[in-house]
This record gives structure tokens, sequence and C-alpha cells, in this order.
């Protein structure tokens, strides 16, 4: 099988996995660009809180905060993507999302610059990640694209948007606190 094809028959299944995406997405803002999560992953969200810092980890783990007892680390999201770090506003909210890594669920926050709704998308209204030719990106944690109305909602797999050595890092953040 020719590396086009591969990748041809690896874009279809992985468009077939996302086409089961329809359902409801909590969307929020980085900038400019809108992004949406499952709403399943979301346990809450929270108005921006002191964020203790832990030394020695990625730029875009902010560091941990103490949610009712309990440590939870928190990503800057803008970081992660290649923009400058959040800057507190009055919207300014941490998402806390649990997903599953390597087999046990992870409880963390997510720092961005708004939220926005809750948005119901239906399968037509989500089309497969965008591919830019024989340009690598890694786009592995981008699950489709919604449309709603005239915009568009990246759809991210919040799994999947760190690396591995970054939700360890993560992970051993909210045990070393």
């Amino acid at each position: 099988m020719s590396t086009e094809t591969q990748k041809t028959s690896a874009a279809q299944a992985a468009w077939d996995a996302a086409a089961t995406l329809a359902g409801k997405f909590m969307t929020f803002k980085l900038g400019d660009e809108e992004y949406g999560i499952e709403i399943l992953k979301v346990r809450e969200i929270i108005g921006l809180m002191e964020i203790t810092r832990v030394p020695r980890v990625s730029s875009c783990i902010r560091g941990v905060i103490n949610l009712r007892g309990k440590v939870v680390p928190v990503v800057d999201l803008r970081v992660k993507f290649g923009m400058s770090a959040t800057a507190a506003t009055e919207q300014t909210v941490i998402i806390v999302v649990q997903c599953a890594v390597g087999g046990r669920e992870l409880t963390m926050g997510i720092l961005v610059d708004q939220v926005l709704e809750v948005l119901p998308l239906e399968a037509g209204q989500i089309e497969p990640p965008p591919t830019f030719g024989t340009a690598e990106l890694d786009s592995g944690f981008i699950l489709g694209v919604g449309k709603a109305e005239k915009r568009v909602i990246f759809l991210l797999d919040i799994g999947k948007v760190l690396s591995a050595a970054e939700m360890r890092e993560v992970a051993g953040a909210g045990a070393v606190a």
C-alpha cells in the first residue's frame, strides 16, 4: 500500500470516527478562535483563581490550584497552541475537565479566554480536520471542525492536546503539589 493510500485510509478512518461526534460541545475562545470540547468531559467552570507555579514543568502548564481541597493542575491552552500566555480578564475562566490518559482518569483545568456556550452540533455540521497537502501537522487532537452559522469551531480531543510527556508532567504536577 502506498504512503498516500495509507494517509487517505487513515484520514477516512479518523473521519468515520469523527462522524459519530454529533452531540453537545462546550465552546470557548482563545484569542479570536473558537474551540469546543465534548460536554461530557467538562466537570465544571470556575472563575480565575490563584495558580501556584510548579517548578521545572513545561511553559504551557501554568501550575496547580486548590479546588475544594483537591490539587488540580492547570494548562494554558493559548501557550500550548503557540499564542501568548492568557492574560487575566473578567472573562478568563478555568474549565475543569476529566479525560482518560493511559487507562486512568486525569482531572485538569484548562485556562481559556472566555466560555461561549454549550452548542449542539449534528453530524452534518461537523467536517473532518483540515489537511494541508503534504505538510505534516500535529493535529491528531482535532476531532473535527464544527460549523454553526458563519462560525468555525475546532473540536478538540482534550485527552490528546498534550503530548504524552506533557500529560505525565500534568499528572505529576498534581501529585507533587
